[in-house]
């Protein structure tokens, strides 16, 4: 669904994008990056060399990770990483296009985890209301269908509710930046 046309050129491509811009505006902070689909997995632990990180968020790639969506995975594995840190704020920004439907770790049972670890989320919803294009491979080339968009706004609502962050919806590539810009303005460290 991270290949989704809504925003431009594609949601991957915008997330990775925007992602960017933010470690490139952050100064001094570990950062590290999770990816998940059916599973989730460490690309990059907590550094300060952000050229590693850059490095490893341009392959971030569809495909990477089994398809499918486990929220509660990716919470687990980002408290993983930084319940041992002894930074004065510690911050996830969960970014999802979907409705959690896989993973042992159910999202809300993670983020009581994240919320005993004094770990705060940012939870970003992204995607258009509706439909979105979607591009499938044929015999005859590339063809376009609309897929339903199903963010599961409640449930990020609650995870970024109960561990102090907050929720955000993103529709296009402006919103996104926009959100991203008021994370970093909101997180100083």
């Amino acid at each position: 669904s991270m290949l989704a046309e809504d925003f431009q050129p594609n949601r991957i491509k915008a997330a990775k994008a925007v992602a960017q811009e933010f470690v490139d505006g952050r100064r001094n902070d570990r950062i590290g990056l999770v990816i998940f689909a059916g599973q989730s997995f460490t690309q990059c632990p907590m550094t300060l060399d952000y050229r590693v990180l850059t490095g490893l968020l341009k392959q971030v790639k569809p495909g990477m990770v089994e398809d499918g969506t486990a929220i509660g995975m990716a919470i687990a594995q980002g408290v993983n990483r930084l319940k041992e840190s002894k930074a004065k704020s510690k911050v996830m920004i969960l970014l999802t296009d979907g409705v959690n439907n896989r993973g042992e770790i159910d999202p809300i049972t993670a983020a009581e985890i994240a919320q005993t670890f004094g770990i705060r989320i940012y939870t970003v919803g992204v995607g258009t209301v509706g439909e979105a294009p979607y591009p499938v491979q044929t015999p005859f080339g590339i063809r376009y269908q609309n897929v339903p968009v199903d963010v599961d706004e409640k449930t990020l609502t609650t995870i970024a509710n109960m561990t102090g962050g907050q929720y955000f919806r993103a529709r296009n590539n402006q919103a996104l930046k926009q959100i991203y810009a008021q994370i970093d303005r909101l997180e100083k460290t």
